[in-house]
C-alpha cells in the first residue's frame, strides 16, 4: 500500500515540475541574451569590460548573449546594475518597432486657424502615430491678397521646413529669407515665424515639427513669451495639433 502512495506520489510531483526544456523555451520568448547585448552595444561596451564590471568572464557574457547558458538572477542582477536597469527589464514584453502608413486619400487638410482669410493649408502626415516625438506636415502656401499681412505664430520646439515647389518667404524673429525648391531652413520655433508666398502659384514644403518639454519653474510650465497679436499654442499630440499650433 505504501509502495502504490509512494508511486502516486512521485507522479503526482513529476507533472508539476517545470522540465528543462520549457525553462529554455521561456528564456528564450524573453530574448534575454539579446536583451545583454543591445544594452551593452548602445554603449559600445565590449564583452571584457562588461565582464570587469559584472566579475563574469567575457566567454560566459558571450554564451549568455547567444543563449547557449540559461542565466541565474544573480547574473541578470549583476548586468541591471551596470546598465542601470531593473531586474525586470529582462522580463517586461519588449517595445513593438512603430510604423504607420498613412495614404495620402486618407489625409485631412486644415486651413491656417485665426484668421477670416486662410494664407495656407495643412496635412499631418503623422496623425495615426500614438505619442510621437516630432510631427510631419504636407503644407500648400497661397498668394496674399491684396493688402493682406501674414500671421505669424510660435510653438514650443524646432522645426525644420524643406520646399518641394514655388517659392517662399520665412520671416523669423528679425531673420528673413526667401527659399526656393530644394532649399530648407531649420529653427527654433519659439520664436514668432510667418510664411509668404512669393510666386503667383501656390508653394508646397515638408514641414517637421520637433517636440520639446517646456522650462518648469516651481513646478509649473513656463510658456514662451508671444509677441503682440500671436498665439501661444502648446503642442498637442492629437490629430488636430496642425490647427492648435498654427
Amino acid at each position: 500500500m505504501s509502495d502504490m502512495a509512494s508511486t502516486v506520489s512521485k507522479e503526482s510531483t513529476q507533472k508539476t515540475q517545470v522540465d528543462t526544456e520549457t525553462t529554455e523555451r521561456f528564456i528564450a520568448e524573453k530574448h534575454i541574451g539579446e536583451r545583454i547585448k543591445r544594452l551593452r552595444l548602445k554603449k559600445s561596451m565590449g564583452l571584457v569590460e562588461l565582464g570587469r564590471h559584472t566579475g563574469l568572464s567575457a566567454s560566459f557574457l558571450s554564451q549568455l548573449e547567444t543563449g547557449r547558458v540559461v542565466p541565474t538572477l544573480r547574473n541578470l542582477a549583476r548586468i541591471a546594475m551596470v546598465f542601470s536597469k531593473d531586474l525586470s527589464y529582462f522580463f517586461e514584453a519588449e517595445p513593438q518597432a512603430m510604423f504607420r502608413v498613412h495614404r495620402r486619400k486618407e489625409r485631412v487638410r486644415m486651413p491656417q486657424t485665426g484668421v477670416d482669410s486662410p494664407t495656407y493649408f495643412f496635412e499631418s502626415l503623422g496623425y495615426m502615430v500614438p505619442d510621437r516625438h516630432m510631427d510631419p506636415y504636407f503644407a500648400e502656401f497661397i498668394p496674399l491678397a491684396a493688402n493682406q499681412e501674414p500671421k505669424a505664430h510660435m510653438h514650443p520646439g524646432y522645426e525644420f521646413l524643406y520646399v518641394l515647389d514655388g517659392e517662399l518667404s520665412l520671416q523669423h524673429g528679425e531673420n528673413r529669407c526667401t527659399l526656393e525648391a530644394g532649399d530648407a531652413v531649420y529653427f527654433d520655433s519659439t520664436t514668432a515665424h510667418s510664411y509668404v508666398c512669393n510666386g503667383a502659384k501656390p508653394a508646397s514644403a515638408l514641414i517637421v515639427t520637433m517636440h520639446q518639454p517646456l522650462p518648469v519653474q516651481a513646478g509649473v510650465p513656463v510658456r514662451p513669451v508671444a509677441a503682440a497679436g500671436v498665439p501661444r499654442p502648446m503642442t498637442m499630440p492629437s490629430a488636430m495639433s496642425l490647427t492648435d499650433r498654427r
